[in-house]
């Protein structure tokens, strides 16, 4: 539950209503929410009074609303590093055949913002736009082994360890010993974590400081490519991360002064 007042309520109800994937029924809704009945059906009506939900009054289902559309896409061109890595990934994708993940941290979980598909495509939960656990995928885990220690280890707490694989490192202790070790090589590896016969290898984008902008992750499955394989790309990864951070060096992140261009 939030505790920033009436607004972080309101954000709680649009995030449960969101979190659906689908239309839902206000006693669906209420059956999970942590608010009272006439407290829930408020912070719904604001919403839609907003535009932030839209209500139909034939299934008498909520969805998340319109105006949500408009916000999305000014966040996807102001605050994601996606618009200034697409010739980046383009090229990397077409080089690679595999599929290319771009993804930054939101609130200690991943945010996938853009995607390339292999040439031959494979099913998998990631896709952009959605949100995804930082712990047991490599994006995830190459941002969080390169933050500040302090943020590393507020963000290890907020983790649901829950074991999607027999492979998933479910315990903060072994996930901060696999962050060492990521931190040491450069490198992060998925195997396996999330998805069964999905793997990846992962790189964070830095600036010039060690500022974690965002991840890079090339994914293939198990019945078509090997670790060793991908390992073999990882030269071309880092290549492409380094593109990207150079790229936004002078570029506004959300709640940063535009970073110092170095050089002689």
């Amino acid at each position: 539950m939030s505790g920033d007042g009436t607004v972080g309520k309101a954000m709680d109800v649009l995030d449960q209503v969101a979190s659906f994937g689908r239309p839902v029924r206000f006693a669906t809704l209420l059956s999970v929410s942590p608010y009272p009945k006439a407290t829930l059906y408020r912070f719904l009506q604001t919403l839609t009074r907003q535009r932030l939900l839209e209500y139909d009054p034939d299934q008498q289902t909520y969805a998340v609303g319109l105006r949500l559309v408009r916000l999305a896409h000014a966040a996807w061109s102001q605050s994601s590093l996606a618009p200034l890595a697409r010739d980046h990934l383009d090229r990397l994708s077409a080089q690679i055949g595999l599929t290319v993940h771009l993804a930054q941290l939101d609130n200690g979980q991943v945010l996938y913002v853009d995607k390339r598909n292999a040439a031959q495509p494979v099913d998998m939960f990631s896709q952009a736009g959605k949100v995804g656990p930082a712990y047991c995928t490599g994006v995830g885990k190459a941002m969080l082994a390169f933050l500040q220690e302090d943020e590393q280890a507020r963000l290890l707490t907020q983790q649901s360890y829950h074991a999607f694989t027999a492979h998933t490192l479910a315990t903060p202790a072994a996930l901060k010993a696999e962050l060492d070790a990521i931190a040491a090589r450069g490198h992060a590896y998925d195997r396996e974590e999330h998805e069964p016969g999905i793997i990846c290898i992962a790189v964070p984008i830095l600036t010039d400081t060690g500022r974690v902008l965002g991840g890079l992750s090339i994914t293939g499955a198990t019945q078509m490519t090997e670790m060793a394989a991908l390992e073999a790309l990882v030269p071309q990864l880092k290549a492409t991360a380094r593109d990207i951070a150079d790229d936004g060096a002078a570029w506004r992140f959300p709640g940063q002064e535009p970073l110092q261009q170095t050089g002689t």
